[in-house]
């Protein structure tokens, strides 16, 4: 990809944020994740889509997000224990075209544990035009270069979604009690009902909202897209792979 290059924000002690165009190939061992974004998100009259934070449990800082459906991909990624670092806007990728210069800012750049980044677009099937396929291909192509993975994602599967919704609200570290989640990682070594766990170690009303806790750090797991989470689903200790995104 001749041409190739980014835009992206930097911080600096002195100068305050500036901006910074480069090659593709002088930033793609930037941390994406640790940087502003490239640009911020502005409301206007007439607006389609509602723009609303997320505030990130795994970053603990709010992901400015353009529609409800970026915000519910940002809550999915926050959910995935394999997502360390979470940054929306994150640069600006510039290609040569036949109209000269084009440009597309991505949605999103995620850090996963091993070390690799992901660079994500939010965008349903039914709403990508010509330009929009243009973007998400050089989008790949740079993503590929850069040694990145690049995922363009659409509408969630309703029941994954209200299952993550409830488990978010028990996000917070206020839903931590030591004793009683090393009680229930012992309990759920052997996969059994949700509720009949929950018993097991204490009342329920003071072990579910633990339990929950437990579900969303992905401590504990459960199959979350074949039926909404209720007190009869089975639940086990750790996931093998991470997160529902």
């Amino acid at each position: 990809m001749s041409g190739t290059g980014f835009s992206r924000s930097s911080s600096s002690m002195r100068e305050g944020r500036v901006r910074r165009r480069e090659a593709l190939s002088a930033v793609w061992l930037a941390r994406f994740e640790s940087l502003p974004p490239v640009r911020k998100v502005r409301t206007y009259d007439g607006q389609r889509s509602v723009t609303r934070d997320y505030w990130s449990t795994t970053i603990r800082k709010a992901l400015a997000c353009e529609s409800r459906l970026e915000r519910d991909h940002a809550m999915l990624m926050d959910f995935d224990p394999q997502v360390e670092g979470l940054v929306s806007q994150p640069f600006r990728l510039f290609w040569p075209g036949r109209r000269g210069r084009l440009g597309h800012v991505p949605d999103f750049f995620a850090r996963l544990a091993d070390g690799t980044g992901v660079v994500v677009d939010v965008r349903p099937d039914d709403q990508i035009g010509p330009d929009d396929t243009q973007a998400f291909a050089a989008t790949e192509r740079a993503c590929d270069l850069a040694g990145w993975s690049f995922r363009r994602v659409g509408v969630i599967d309703p029941v994954l979604l209200a299952n993550v919704r409830w488990l978010r609200g028990y996000g917070h570290p206020r839903y931590w009690g030591q004793e009683t989640a090393e009680r229930l990682m012992e309990e759920f070594a052997e996969p059994k009902p949700l509720l009949a766990g929950a018993e097991a170690v204490g009342h329920r009303i003071a072990v579910l909202p633990v339990l929950y806790h437990l579900l969303w750090r992905g401590l504990l797991g459960t199959g979350l897209e074949s039926r909404v989470l209720g007190l009869d689903c089975v639940v086990r200790r750790s996931r093998a792979e991470g997160g529902a995104w």
